[in-house]
């Protein structure tokens, strides 16, 4: 297999920064031989002006669209994140609210379907804040402190029946409704 289609594909797929480390035991490949490719890469998508680019800080990695477009991608960003929230969208941060700290995988798995969008959309409305857990090895959403402030409440627990909703027995019920 390509090493370069790979590796970009990882990096698209990962939404985040990947150290060489992550990439390397990925591809079973040596980190010099990731590093260079991906040097390759950043070379390609500035020589040939692509809207693409590869940024690098503190030996992680992640693909981002290229700095000569930012105006556009802010101008298409802003038009994105004023309008209003889609349903998918309110039901994933009340799952959330109501759950947090949260996967993507736990997410997906309660509303059965993908929120890779969904999630980058809350991301980028401040909404939603990820943290990445090293023991887990895993992104979490919490919801964000302007939201608990938009809210106008002070603290998450004063959501409505928060205690019920956010205990997983509860969370069990609900599914083993749904299934049934």
């Amino acid at each position: 297999m390509n090493k370069f289609s790979q590796l970009e594909s990882l990096l698209i797929a990962s939404g985040r920064s990947l150290s060489l480390k992550e990439l390397s035991k990925i591809l079973k490949t040596d980190s010099k031989e990731i590093e260079k490719i991906l040097e390759d890469l950043k070379e390609d998508y500035k020589n040939n002006q692509r809207g693409l680019a590869i940024v690098k800080n503190n030996h992680k990695y992640q693909l981002t669209s290229s700095a000569d477009n930012a105006d556009l991608v802010s101008e298409f960003l802003q038009e994105e994140v004023s309008g209003e929230l889609t349903q998918p969208s309110l039901e994933a941060l009340t799952i959330i609210s109501y759950r947090q700290p949260i996967t993507k995988e736990e997410i997906e798995r309660i509303r059965g379907v993908n929120c890779s969008l969904i999630l980058r959309n809350l991301l980028i409305r401040g909404l939603i804040e990820e943290k990445f857990d090293k023991q887990k090895q895993a992104n979490y959403y919490y919801i964000s402190l302007d939201f608990v402030r938009h809210l106008g409440i002070s603290d998450v627990t004063e959501l409505p029946d928060y205690e019920k909703l956010s205990s997983q027995e509860s969370l069990n019920e609900s599914i083993e409704k749904e299934n049934n």
